[in-house]
């Protein structure tokens, strides 16, 4: 085929399909710059251009910057779901003035020190099960681009040079503040910017810094130095995905200044610079406090991922709506975990269960005949899905109601199969479950949650972190066990019961079934706030912040 007929014709697909998204349902976002939920509608059809705040890399990153990569990499898996060619930008900024001193404090050079914390985040978001974004852009491989973009700023007199320094003047952006809704005397001296007499308004921002002795600097028509930190994200944007586009996202606390001042510099920069949605995910609190480096107050990702599986991390995350505050605590994390462990587990005695039954099931090509209770069980399933994510991606709201009946019609539908049945009543229930099965985990897939090993193997880790919380090994568990049934071998049932609750203090459940104890980890009885130590167990201490 002609390769212009053929691209014509995906253009043409790419068009039916958004048409028919748009005929079936609506899905809505809240859009920042105009403080209400609006219909999604790209700016090109079946495609969706998307760029996202990433990190500073100058230490492990902490759960406020899981929650902001989770809650966009569930907009992205969404975003594909729908059927949208997604181009997703999420930049590492790592030229700044806070890697710059750590990097004089560890002696290291701040490239490099930043480039070992850019891999370490990347580690983070694979237990976390982000998706690779398109491109990740770091600011030292961008500088032509960003030196480009202040020359045009320049020319455009919305910039003036002082000494080396270029400086953004917000008397010559009439619009300045429309997204904050901040007035331009709201952005103090000495509070959101640099106190400098040299400056025209004292709210002026830098674009470039001059070199200083010891920093790295790059070559400009303004003498050596290094961008101001608000350019960056508006060079790389426009390089990636030109000045117009879809979607920016990044946390809360990015509105202002810093997004604030990236839509002066690109409207500055190009006349006709729009992004159609601006998208913020809400603060991760401790003890009802933002969470934060500069707080102190906050636990690195990899310091909870020591003692909980990143997908119960992840399952708290999207346990919240994305825009609402999310409050850290144990309590949470621990149901959490125990969600997810049960949400597995069903999934795994369903897998085997049909992996048994495989010479059962009909290969005729035929649709799966399936009970009404199934039926009315995936419609459900489907439908609160739908509703749920296309309002605003409302995950909180979908892995109760329709899901967790799901599961329970599973483990019922498991129960039957233990009983006699006629062969075709036997069969309807083996398809059922096949069909439900397949409904949940493209559930799990969208949201990040279906596991990157088997269930079996993903259930063996979630028992490990559980015995790691306990300050327990799996040996100490089963000595228990057998003490226990030796105890009840000569019926001190009191005692027997007092151990079993020993053990469920510590997180670990015992069940007892026939004459076999099993166990399976569980919320402990009793929790505290905080990261609470067990018996001969420490907290790893809070790495030191900037």
């Amino acid at each position: 085929m002609d390769p212009s007929k053929q691209e014509t014709n995906q253009k043409k697909a790419s068009k039916t399909m958004a048409k028919k998204e748009t005929q079936e349902f609506q899905f809505v976002v809240y859009n920042t710059m105009t403080q209400q939920k609006e219909v999604f509608k790209p700016k090109t059809p079946g495609k969706v251009c998307m760029y996202v705040c990433g990190v500073t890399a100058y230490d492990f990153s902490h759960l406020g910057h899981a929650r902001a990569a989770v809650s966009f990499d569930v907009l992205y898996r969404y975003l594909k779901h729908l059927g949208y060619e997604v181009t997703y930008v999420r930049n590492f900024t790592d030229v700044d003035d806070k890697i710059i001193r750590r990097a004089n404090e560890t002696g290291e050079d701040p490239i490099s020190l930043s480039d070992r914390y850019c891999k370490e985040y990347n580690i983070d978001m694979s237990d976390l099960q982000c998706l690779s974004p398109t491109h990740e852009p770091r600011v030292s491989d961008h500088m032509e681009q960003i030196k480009d973009m202040i020359t045009q700023i320049i020319n455009k007199d919305f910039g003036y040079v002082v000494d080396g320094d270029v400086f953004f003047a917000v008397d010559k952006f009439p619009n300045y503040g429309k997204l904050s809704g901040q007035k331009l005397e709201n952005n103090r001296a000495g509070e959101r910017v640099a106190v400098d007499s040299r400056k025209r308004n004292p709210s002026d921002f830098a674009l470039w810094k001059a070199a200083k002795p010891g920093e790295p600097s790059w070559d400009s028509p303004w003498g050596p130095g290094r961008p101001g930190w608000h350019i960056e994200c508006s060079a790389m944007s426009a390089h990636y995905l030109s000045f117009k586009f879809d979607i920016h996202g990044g946390g809360l606390d990015l509105i202002f200044p810093h997004h604030e001042n990236e839509i002066a510099q690109s409207c500055a920069a190009c006349e006709e610079s729009d992004v159609s949605y601006w998208m913020h995910n809400g603060h991760v609190t401790n003890n009802n406090e933002k969470m934060s480096k500069s707080l102190g107050n906050f636990f690195t990702i990899r310091q909870i991922t020591e003692r909980y599986h990143p997908l119960a991390l992840r399952y708290f995350l999207i346990n919240a709506h994305y825009r609402s505050p999310l409050n850290y605590s144990i309590v949470q994390l621990e149901g959490a975990s125990d969600a997810v462990f049960y949400i597995y587990q069903t999934l795994k005695d369903c897998q085997d269960a049909l992996l048994q039954l495989q010479e059962e099931m009909p290969n005729d090509g035929k649709p799966a005949r399936i009970s009404p209770d199934a039926k009315e069980c995936i419609s459900k399933l489907r439908n609160e899905f739908q509703v749920k994510m296309s309002d605003d991606l409302s995950t909180s709201l979908i892995l109760t109601g329709a899901f967790l009946e799901a599961l329970k019609l599973v483990n019922n539908l498991l129960t039957m199969l233990k009983k006699k049945q006629q062969k075709q009543q036997r069969l309807l229930v083996i398809q059922s479950l096949k069909e439900i099965e397949k409904e949940v985990t493209k559930i799990l897939d969208v949201l990040g949650l279906q596991p990157p090993c088997s269930y079996n193997e993903v259930l063996l880790q979630l028992k490990e972190k559980a015995l790691t919380r306990a300050g327990l090994v799996e040996d100490d568990v089963i000595r228990l066990i057998n003490q226990r049934a030796e105890v009840r071998r000569n019926k001190d049932f009191l005692k027997s019961d007092q151990m079993r609750a020993h053990l469920q203090a510590k997180g670990i459940a015992l069940m007892d079934v026939g004459t076999e104890t099993i166990w399976r980890p569980c919320v402990p009885v009793q929790q505290e706030s905080g990261i609470v130590p067990s018996e001969g167990q420490k907290v790893p201490p809070k790495p030191e912040t900037a």
